[in-house]
């Protein structure tokens, strides 16, 4: 059978935080790097569709095939080791704990960041000729994003602060269904379609991810945007995070651990007992 069973996907995300929390920083780095820079391209890809279209949920169904793409490869993103490495410390696995946790979600940021920040200046080269013209109008829209999800929040206050925490939440809440969606399936298409329904649903309600923003703002600012790192990293980025590992842990890997993680054993039945009951149904 290709689906697994709510009871063997807690069992196999315990096993997947497991072992990222034992993994070399090598490899802890390159397959950071590697999501945060496929994700960017994805959504690069997404943001272009949506300009050239005038059809923002073009690029919301089309994005998904950046986070198919990388989770296929093993490659890893932040909002995903949220959910799946406190359910192995939940679960206390051997030498899982606070210490190895937060070094990979460290590990993990610094190489999604440096994946992100790559593909950034990439696309801002792309967009610009190599810094020689003024941005085309997909560089305009990325500016302008950054710019609306930074000082835009800010002219809020800290209703504004909340709301973007509240959109960190529901990003990774979408985002990590995802992430355990895509081991529900025992085959490719299967954990595509899986991966794709959540993912969509998160680009198009504007939601907020954190490694997603590591691409859109840095561009922004290379292309013009009317905003600062500062504005950046208080009025998106750190909130973002925050909401993200919220999001991801307390609502999917916690609520999944709690319902289909946490099972006992029924009790022996005594051998006398056994034997009136199987006299009973001849």
């Amino acid at each position: 059978m290709s689906y697994v069973k709510p009871v063997d996907l807690v069992t196999a995300m315990i096993d997947a935080g497991r072992s990222k929390v034992f993994l070399s920083t090598r490899e802890t780095l390159v397959r950071a790097f590697m999501g945060g820079a496929i994700l960017a391209l994805a959504a690069a890809f997404a943001v272009t569709v949506s300009v050239r279209t005038e059809n923002p949920l073009a690029g919301a169904i089309l994005f998904p095939v950046g986070f198919i793409l990388l989770y296929l490869m093993g490659f890893d993103l932040l909002t995903g080791v949220f959910t799946l490495v406190p359910l192995a410390w939940l679960a206390r696995e051997p030498g899982v704990n606070w210490p190895r946790m937060l070094r990979n979600w460290g590990l993990v940021f610094v190489g999604n960041f440096a994946g992100a920040f790559l593909v950034a200046v990439l696309m801002a080269i792309y967009f610009t000729y190599g810094f020689s013209s003024e941005p085309d109008a997909v560089g305009q829209a990325i500016g302008t994003i950054g710019e609306g999800r930074t000082i835009g929040y800010a002219q809020h206050g800290a209703a504004g602060m909340l709301t973007l925490f509240v959109r960190g939440v529901l990003c990774n809440w979408m985002v990590s269904t995802g992430v355990a969606a895509a081991m529900i399936s025992k085959n490719v298409i299967g954990k595509a379609v899986t991966m794709w329904m959540p993912i969509m649903l998160f680009f198009f309600m504007g939601f907020e991810h954190s490694i997603v923003n590591m691409f859109l703002f840095p561009s922004g600012l290379m292309l013009g945007g009317n905003f600062t790192i500062a504005d950046y990293l208080v009025w998106n980025e750190i909130p973002t995070v925050a909401g993200n590992l919220v999001g991801g842990f307390a609502f999917v890997g916690l609520t999944l651990y709690l319902s289909h993680g946490r099972r006992t054993d029924p009790e022996p039945v005594a051998a006398g007992e056994a034997g009136r009951d199987a006299a009973l149904v001849h």
